[in-house]
């Protein structure tokens, strides 16, 4: 563009004495190209190696954080030159250097950590490693996990819960327990907007038989639908109802990052990654002792009590935690070990914490977990998937139904780049890099997209052993970034993919509205996806 008719651009940069300061750069007529031959040297005074921009440091710290680098691009930075591992003498801290004010710098646009005290940011940089750069590492896992200050839908047993990347949540579906927090118990098609809580910035959402749970960007937690877990799980007898979304007074000191409902429990994450779980602890089989009615946190004791977590993932009866430390991620896993859903090689419950070591010995390393009911899944760095559990209907994608008991690598996506998974009820489904979508497992409900002729009618009968490309959603040409399935065993399935321009698509069963979408009259299931009236952009 000609910099004479666009105006005068403006660079934002650092100088020592302040934060921020603007500087006007003015376009001057350029120099008509010479093609002689030049040699590399160095400018002024400056010796043979350093980096040319030296005298104006503040320009390089401009462009290493507006341009988004990753951490381990700034460690290179680092290595290479010292120029980037030298003092900056810049606010806040004049010691840091460019590559360590820039990751601060981009920690400092995270909704989760603009609150933060001084003191409590560095606490938090210790528990991180020592470094601005594995601070602002922990914080991007996460959001890359669990689409963080993104949009997202989430397919609850029954009823649906969407949150735009405003922050805007949107229910539908069953609601006999008030789970959809409109203040009322009657179902409803219609996707409709969570009127209380306008003014409310909503950053995460999950959703369990009857219950909801939202998460706001200064870390408060809201919940509605039944508020105790009991031998009435699926019905409504024996608990009480809330129908709009009400504070949770117990979670009020701790800040709030994630929820996972699982079967008779709830574990929820803090922005400093430590985790806490309350319900179900009987026995001491989350490592604590309470009882099916104690809504107080306790904080999940053992081996991750140092170790920051970057997300949970809760199945029927058991949690999985991806661990974030310096050297890499890693899964640690606990509960009820029925089906080798713990991934340890044995079918015992774990009552602490416990390493899957399988992934050092396959050389993964995790970027992603997804608790099915039965099941498990993890995406590595690498694009591989691995799958382990209960292998009923084929959902661990090995071609039969055997349980694994150990992490397996899944051979027949050898060939896919996985950036993505989500699991249920013996239901698995897979989002390349490049937005295809496979699926396998139960396909009961037309939860598994392999079904668009036969709307309405389920095939109940022709499951995937393998993973197969779900070719309706490569017709709708729209790049998945998320699918979302139910999770529950009491429950016909429903799936929702998100594209990245942010249109929702829904498949499955839709008999009491939890597809947000009108279903014809004697239609309780839907096979082809079909978008969602709601734009989530």
């Amino acid at each position: 563009m000609d910099a004479t008719t666009s105006g005068t651009p403006t660079i934002q940069y650092r100088n020592i004495d302040q934060s921020i300061t603007t500087a006007i750069v003015v376009a001057t007529p350029l120099p008509q190209p010479t093609f002689q031959r030049q040699q590399r040297h160095c400018f002024g005074d400056s010796a043979p190696g350093e980096f040319p921009l030296s005298d104006n440091p503040s320009v390089v710290l401009h462009v290493l954080t507006t341009c988004d680098l990753d951490p381990q691009d700034l460690a290179k930075l680092e290595a290479t030159c010292s120029f980037f591992r030298q003092p900056a003498n810049y606010y806040p801290d004049f010691e840091l250097s460019l590559s360590e004010l820039a990751a601060l710098d981009m920690c400092q646009k995270r909704a989760i950590f603009k609150p933060m005290t001084t003191e409590q940011r560095q606490d938090f940089k210790q528990r991180c490693g020592g470094s601005w750069k594995l601070v602002l590492k922990y914080l991007l896992a996460g959001e890359a996990c669990c689409r963080r200050e993104k949009s997202q839908a989430i397919a609850g047993p029954g009823h649906s819960i969407a949150v735009t990347s405003k922050g805007v949540v949107y229910s539908f579906g069953s609601n006999n327990s008030g789970q959809l927090g409109h203040d009322k118990a009657e179902e409803e098609w219609r996707p409709r907007p969570i009127r209380t809580l306008q003014g409310i910035r909503i950053i995460q959402a999950a959703a369990g038989a009857g219950r909801t749970m939202l998460i706001s960007d200064c870390g408060q937690v809201y919940a509605f639908g039944k508020d105790s877990f009991g031998e009435a799980e699926f019905g409504v007898n024996g608990s009480k109802m809330v129908a709009a979304p009400k504070l949770v007074e117990s979670l009020k000191n701790i800040f709030v990052v994630q929820a996972a409902i699982g079967n008779y429990f709830t574990a929820v994450l803090s922005r400093e990654g430590r985790v806490y779980t309350f319900s179900w602890g009987s026995d001491g089989i989350l490592g604590h002792h309470t009882d099916v009615s104690d809504m107080e946190p306790h904080p999940l004791l053992g081996a991750l009590e140092d170790i920051p977590v970057v997300q949970i993932a809760a199945g029927h009866c058991y949690l999985l935690c991806l661990a974030f430390q310096p050297s890499g991620m890693s899964v640690y896993s606990v509960g009820c070990g029925l089906g080798g859903k713990l991934g340890h090689g044995t079918r015992t419950d774990e009552k602490y914490p416990r390493l899957i070591e399988q992934f050092q010995l396959l050389n993964l390393q995790p970027t992603m977990v997804a608790a099915g009911a039965w099941h498990a899944a993890v995406v590595g760095r690498d694009g591989r998937v691995c799958t382990w559990g209960w292998g009923r209907y084929g959902c661990l994608g090995h071609g039969n139904e055997e349980c694994e008991l150990a992490p397996k690598v899944v051979e027949a996506l050898s060939d896919v780049k996985a950036v993505h998974v989500a699991t249920g009820d013996y239901t698995t489904f897979v989002v390349s890099d490049d937005g295809d979508v496979y699926s396998f497992g139960c396909a009961e409900s037309d939860s598994l997209g392999h079904n668009p002729g036969n709307e309405g009618q389920g095939n109940r009968h022709a499951h995937v052993l393998n993973p197969e490309l779900v070719t309706s959603l490569k017709q709708i040409d729209e790049r998945v970034v998320q699918v979302s399935l139910t999770n529950s065993i009491y429950w016909n399935a429903h799936t929702f993919a998100l594209t990245k321009s942010g249109k929702l698509y829904a498949f499955g069963a839709g008999d009491k509205g939890q597809l947000g979408i009108q279903l014809a009259t004697n239609q309780t299931h839907r096979g082809n996806p079909q978008r969602v009236n709601i734009d989530l952009s």
